[in-house]
């Protein structure tokens, strides 16, 4: 069966955003994009049919997100502004690195609490991202959580 025309198949992001991103952040980024492209359910509102081809730069504290076709047609280009999501990004840093101590040094009842509050606070940004994308775009759930990683993976990394 071949592959679903609505998803992306290709994520690239603007060198500039980069620069002063630590060996881990930018790590994390390849996972990020890796993990997005592995799977998904991605369609532009427009009408415009994929698949598609993701670039993201930065302007003015917004991510700019350009898709083209595989081809390289410009097909639609908008802004994410970053400010509804500084407080899930900041709490879900933090609750991933209580969850790294946590798996070094607690008894896996307190990995699993917060193993659970990591996934609700994940959940909590990739909601956010739906809904700031609704009019531009659609996506399953498990698309907006994977994309939802990469916005943290940006963000922590030096995107403000």
């Amino acid at each position: 069966m071949a592959p679903s025309p609505s998803r992306l198949i290709g994520v690239s992001i603007d060198e500039s955003l980069g620069l002063h991103a630590t060996p881990e952040a930018a790590q994390d980024r390849a996972q990020a994009i890796h993990d997005l492209l592995e799977g998904n359910d991605f369609a532009l509102s427009n009408g415009k049919p994929g698949p598609y081809r993701l670039h993201v730069t930065a302007q003015d504290q917004r991510l700019v997100l350009a898709f083209s076709s595989d081809s390289g047609q410009s097909l639609h280009t908008f802004g994410l502004s970053l400010s509804p999501f500084r407080r899930v990004v900041k709490d879900y840093v933090q609750i991933c690195d209580s969850y790294v101590l946590a798996v070094k040094a607690s008894n896996p009842q307190s990995i699993e609490a917060v193993d659970m509050a990591r996934r609700a606070i994940h959940n909590e940004g990739s909601e956010i991202l739906q809904e700031r994308l609704k009019d531009k775009a659609t996506m399953d759930f498990d698309t907006a959580r994977r994309l939802f990683t990469l916005v943290c993976a940006l963000t922590a990394g030096g995107v403000r």
